[in-house]
C-alpha cells in the first residue's frame, strides 16, 4: 500500500463470515492523509460523518460526505468499510470545538493524520473515529474489482456534501485489485 494512503479496519461483509485464522482480507476503501485531516475538521462542525457513492449523474459521480444518518441507506446500498481517522480534537471540550477554524485541506491546524497500515497502526492511546463508506449496489457491480481511495482536491464540492463550503471536494482514486487481493475477496458477500 502506498505511504500516502490511510487504510480502514479489516471488515468482514455480512454473510461472508469472519476471515479464517491467518487470512487477511484487503480493504476495499482507504483515505489519503489530506482527506483524513479534512474529515477530522468537518466532524468538529457536523458531528459523526458518512460517505455515500452513488455513481449517478451530477453530484452522484463524486463521493458525498453527509452527517451520519442524513442519507438513508437500504438494501440497494453496500457498506464497503469504515475509514479510521485519528481524532486530533478529542481532548477539546465541547464549547471549544465550535471555535476551531476550518479551512482547506492544508489548513493552519497542521494536523498530521496518518494511519498507514490501518487500525493496527494506531497508538492504543490515540483517539480515533470511523466514517462508514457506502456505495449503491449497482455502482459496486462496476467497481467491485477496484480498491478505492478517498482524496480531496481544490474545487467546488457538491451542493449536498459537507465539504462544499470549504473550497475543496472529495474525489475517488482507484486501482485494480491484484490477483492475490481478488482471490482474498472472492466469495465475500456485501
Amino acid at each position: 500500500m502506498p505511504d500516502d494512503v490511510t487504510s480502514g479496519p479489516q471488515v468482514a461483509a455480512p454473510g461472508a463470515g469472519a476471515p479464517s485464522p491467518g487470512e487477511v482480507r484487503p480493504d476495499r476503501v482507504a483515505l489519503t492523509p489530506a482527506a483524513a485531516e479534512l474529515l477530522a475538521r468537518l466532524r468538529v462542525q457536523y458531528g459523526e460523518l458518512m460517505f455515500h457513492q452513488s455513481g449517478g449523474c451530477c453530484d452522484g459521480s463524486s463521493p458525498m460526505c453527509y452527517p451520519q444518518g442524513e442519507f438513508l441507506t437500504s438494501e440497494a446500498d453496500v457498506h464497503l468499510g469504515d475509514l479510521v481517522v485519528v481524532d486530533p480534537f478529542s481532548e477539546l471540550a465541547e464549547p471549544e470545538l465550535a471555535d476551531v477554524a476550518l479551512s482547506g485541506p492544508a489548513g493552519p491546524l497542521g494536523i498530521g493524520i496518518v494511519l498507514d497500515g490501518g487500525a493496527d497502526a494506531v497508538d492504543p492511546g490515540e483517539a480515533t473515529f470511523t466514517v462508514p463508506f457506502w456505495m449503491s449496489r449497482s455502482q459496486f457491480e462496476y467497481w467491485s474489482h477496484t480498491h478505492l481511495t478517498v482524496d480531496v482536491v481544490p474545487g467546488r464540492g457538491s451542493g449536498f456534501s459537507v465539504e462544499a463550503p470549504e473550497g475543496v471536494r472529495f474525489i475517488i482514486r482507484s486501482r485494480l485489485f491484484s490477483d492475490d487481493e481478488s482471490a482474498a475477496l472472492a466469495g465475500q458477500v456485501l
